[in-house]
């Protein structure tokens, strides 16, 4: 909903002048439902409801004691029409659990898409006074039948049912996230939506292993991967050595002045004289 429309609505609630106690109670909350989805809890004060009202602040606070009581009434009231659209669509026995997975991820679309306001105001901050957390009470409510779905379904799949409270909080975290991104990103039409969401739900479902791994950033897949890379240092490093080893032997065996030759006796290169040449040489000392 833009700014203006916003301030359209809101001025159209506070064009009675004179309305009876009911009328002016139903007022007050619309009013305060409005401004609690734009504002959240924390934002909104007695004094802009009184002035979006066109009333006193002892007027709101006569019908609802302050700010607190008048968000309680509407949080009732969501939570009330949510719950019964919600309870209704899961509460089939004879349905096929992918028609459930449908009704529901419809139900709760259907639910954004006309009362976008009630909705933003349950998926917003909750008064610090109150915490339970009315919205997440009903998210683990719902939790429960869901929990009673999937069990049966686990059943069938002998998969262990330990595990299926946690994938009833997924399947209700990932419906809930989405319809909130939804409610204000409304790019795909509700049962293209509810179809998307069906498709991850029910063939994640359905594909599901008995006993998961992870395959690549496990303890057990991160030590394996450390000792194999370990044994492939070490394998290299035994390979450096030997072929640093077999460099130091060749470089040796082609030097001219190796003392471990043993063919190099001391003797110099310089060819010896024959016994004739040395004859033939002048005495110097005989003269």
């Amino acid at each position: 909903m833009g700014l203006s429309t916003g301030r359209e609505k809101l001025g159209n609630m506070a064009n009675t002048s004179r309305m009876t106690s009911y009328q002016r109670r139903e007022q007050l909350i619309e009013i305060g439902r409005s401004l609690f989805a734009a504002k959240g809890f924390e934002a909104v004060s007695v004094e802009e409801i009184a002035s979006t009202a066109k009333v006193s602040k002892p007027i709101v606070y006569e019908h609802f004691g302050g700010k607190e009581g008048l968000y309680a009434v509407v949080v009732d009231r969501e939570m009330r029409a949510l719950t019964d659209v919600l309870i209704n669509a899961l509460s089939d026995p004879k349905a096929h659990p992918r028609q459930i997975v449908e009704r529901t991820a419809l139900a709760l679309l259907t639910y954004v898409e006309e009362n976008a306001e009630g909705f933003r105001v349950l998926t917003r901050d909750s008064p610090k006074t109150d915490p339970s957390n009315s919205f997440n009470s009903l998210l683990g409510d719902v939790a429960v039948r869901v929990e009673d779905i999937l069990t049966e379904a686990f059943k069938r799949q002998h998969l262990p049912a330990k595990s299926v409270p946690y994938y009833a909080q997924m399947l209700i975290g990932m419906t809930v996230y989405t319809c909130q991104y939804w409610a204000d990103q409304r790019k795909l039409s509700k049962e293209q939506l509810a179809a998307h969401i069906v498709n991850l739900a029910w063939y994640g479902l359905s594909r599901m292993e008995a006993k998961p791994e992870l395959r690549y950033e496990s303890e057990k897949t991160l030590r394996a991967a450390e000792k194999q890379a370990a044994k492939e240092a070490k394998e290299n490093a035994k390979r450096e050595r030997k072929a640093a080893k077999s460099q130091d032997a060749s470089s040796q065996s082609d030097s001219p002045n190796n003392p471990d030759d043993p063919g190099n006796n001391g003797e110099t290169d310089e060819p010896a004289q024959s016994q004739e040449q040395q004859e033939q040489q002048p005495n110097v000392d005989e003269n």
